[in-house]
């Protein structure tokens, strides 16, 4: 386990195991943090944030966050409720006692938004934005790769952009194309990474895939024990994080 995966599980009070998910978590935040973006003052806006340790955390470096989830109506009627994967207030982004009370209540706000539609007044505002395995929801590959470029829109010229999302290992051609969960392939990745510089942004991509023993192992979605690659329909999947330089000048699509 290298120093920055342990730093960050402590930080999030998440017990160290060999999971995606935790994976995500810390690769955001270390993310952010390498690039100065958790320090007072600086302002973040969180998509489709559930219950994740991540608002808390960037809270309690004095970052003031703005978390977002999808309304309760939809989101009871895609079943994210029933599977406690939906945030409702901000009622359970603190539970894990990551920031201060007080501090949390003076800098963290929620608000719903669909990821499908966001709303045009968060545009030019946030220092960051971020999602953990979120965008492949939003219910087909277009739609999700044309999140990841009107996000960009949400921040401050030079912001930064880290998502999370799921990786297709098994092929470059067939895929989940559409539905509650799709998954990228290289060439959707591609894709991202050529429209988002062709829009004057810079990204940070490693399509790496580890083949030791352990990443090796591939999981079914009940499995608990290693979990960083998993078995989806006929597709083997594991996860894969972007990170985006916002232009130095405002660009809206």
């Amino acid at each position: 386990m290298t120093d920055w995966f342990k730093n960050s599980c402590v930080k999030l009070k998440e017990p160290f195991k060999y999971h995606r998910k935790l994976w995500e978590y810390c690769y955001i935040y270390q993310s952010l943090l390498e690039r100065g973006m958790l320090q007072p003052g600086k302002t973040g806006l969180g998509f489709a944030v559930g219950k994740e340790p991540l608002t808390a955390a960037f809270a309690s470096h004095g970052c003031q966050i703005t978390s977002t989830d999808l309304e309760l109506e939809k989101a009871q009627a895609q079943g994210w409720t029933s599977s406690s994967q939906h945030c409702n207030g901000l009622t359970g982004l603190n539970e894990r006692g990551i920031c201060d009370p007080q501090l949390f209540n003076s800098l963290v706000t929620f608000k719903y938004m669909d990821m499908n539609k966001i709303d045009n007044t968060t545009f030019n505002s946030f220092d960051f934005t971020w999602s953990s395995c979120a965008f492949e929801h939003c219910g087909s590959l277009d739609l999700g790769k044309e999140f990841i470029v009107n996000q960009m829109n949400c921040l401050k010229p030079g912001g930064i952009a880290v998502h999370t999302t799921e990786y297709n290992l098994t092929s470059d051609r067939d895929t989940l194309q559409s539905g509650l969960t799709v998954l990228f392939r290289k060439r959707d990745f591609d894709w991202i990474v050529n429209k988002t510089c062709a829009l004057g942004h810079s990204i940070d991509i490693d399509y790496t895939a580890g083949n030791g023993k352990i990443e090796s192992i591939v999981a079914k979605p009940a499995d608990t024990d290693y979990h960083l690659r998993l078995q989806l329909g006929k597709y083997v999947t594991t996860s894969i994080g972007l990170i985006i330089t916002k232009s130095p000048k405002k660009v809206i699509t």
